[in-house]
């Protein structure tokens, strides 16, 4: 494989995409909402001691929205575009190998991605000057933005090639990233309500006087009604109910992209152990799912309150799994399957082409 014949191909591509005036309409208003993201958020996290987590987290989350939404529209039909535009034979009668015209293809489509993640630099660094950034959420953040859009740009690109019609591989690749973005949670909620456990819950009531409405009180006590240990109370009761058990299938989460990005993404907590940015809302959200329902409870008006003790978002995900290297691990299989049936797909000379494809 030649590099300079890939870099070549992905040149040409690019060239093409740039010389467009709706590509630069597209990003003009990508700009602009943007721009409003990050205005809302710094008016939300305006009550923090430091806004900045919450400002960058929120664009990093809104830039890989937008890149999920438009990349499939712009890696979508690369290949079969260019076939229907008998742009694609003459590239494949010179030395490029069909390696070299998909991975340079697939290349072009990931930097065309990275382009939306290039406008939103300027709103990143205004977060970061608010203060509060830790360097290494930034650059893990970063990371990760880059390797999903390629994924989704490498999604594209492979539908392109394996599908003759244009319009039916933009579809697929939406379906596609929809059933990783959407799709998870969808299922993860059905599967998780479909199984179930019995919950027993066991509670006691006190003996309240009909006439004045205060607590019964055992023999020699007056009044009671601050002292719980001198009620009369009825005896224990007890209901069962089924319960959802979410905890079974917190795994199927991890493919999703917003998923991963906030469970990789490393945060910071406050001294109260709770989470500063968006980043940490969610991973602490998608961590407490591991965490199994209690089967059994119990309360009763003739025990003493004692205040139930919640553990911090930091606890949560100090004692929970990640998940973030399966889900994007599981991404890439997918995406290099994909390519790989793609090249099949397109190497020349070929033995059987659907009905009406253009050849040149």
């Amino acid at each position: 494989m030649s590099l300079t014949r890939l870099w070549t191909v992905a040149q040409l591509d690019l060239t093409q995409r740039i010389r467009t005036v709706s590509w630069y309409v597209l990003l003009g208003v990508f700009a602009l909402f943007l721009l409003g993201a990050t205005v809302l958020a710094f008016l939300a996290f305006s009550g923090q001691e430091a806004s900045g987590p919450g400002v960058y987290s929120t664009v990093v989350f809104i830039t890989l929205l937008l890149v999920v939404l438009v990349s499939p529209t712009l890696s979508g039909n690369t290949i079969n575009g260019d076939r229907d535009a008998a742009t694609l034979a003459p590239v494949q009668v010179t030395q490029a190998t069909t390696a070299e015209i998909l991975l340079g293809k697939f290349l072009a489509a990931w930097i065309t991605g990275l382009a939306f993640a290039v406008v939103a630099i300027p709103f990143l660094l205004i977060a970061s000057l608010a203060g509060g950034v830790n360097p290494f959420t930034v650059l893990v953040s970063a990371l990760v933005l880059i390797v999903e859009t390629g994924v989704v740009a490498g999604l594209g690109t492979a539908f392109s090639g394996i599908l003759a019609r244009p319009l039916f591989s933009v579809a697929t690749t939406y379906l596609v990233v929809a059933a990783l973005a959407i799709g998870t949670f969808v299922g993860f909620g059905l599967v998780g309500a479909s199984i179930t456990s019995e919950q027993v819950s066991r509670y006691q009531s006190a003996v309240y006087d009909p006439v004045s409405g205060e607590p019964e009180c055992v023999d020699g006590v007056d009044s009671c009604y601050n002292d719980p240990e001198d009620m009369v109370c009825e005896e224990w009761q007890s209901d069962s109910y089924r319960i959802p058990r979410y905890d079974t299938v917190w795994w199927m989460l991890a493919p999703n992209p917003f998923v991963i990005l906030a469970d990789a993404t490393p945060v910071d907590f406050d001294r109260d152990g709770q989470p500063l940015d968006l980043f940490g809302y969610a991973k602490v959200g998608l961590r407490s799912l591991q965490n199994a329902p209690d089967l059994e409870t119990s309360w009763s008006e003739c025990e003493p309150y004692v205040e139930e003790d919640y553990p911090t978002g930091e606890e949560v995900v100090a004692g929970s799994t990640p998940s973030w290297f399966v889900g994007l691990g599981l991404q890439i299989a997918l995406t290099a399957a994909l390519l790989a049936w793609a090249g099949a797909r397109t190497r020349t000379p070929a033995r059987a082409l659907p009905p009406g494809t253009r050849i040149a």
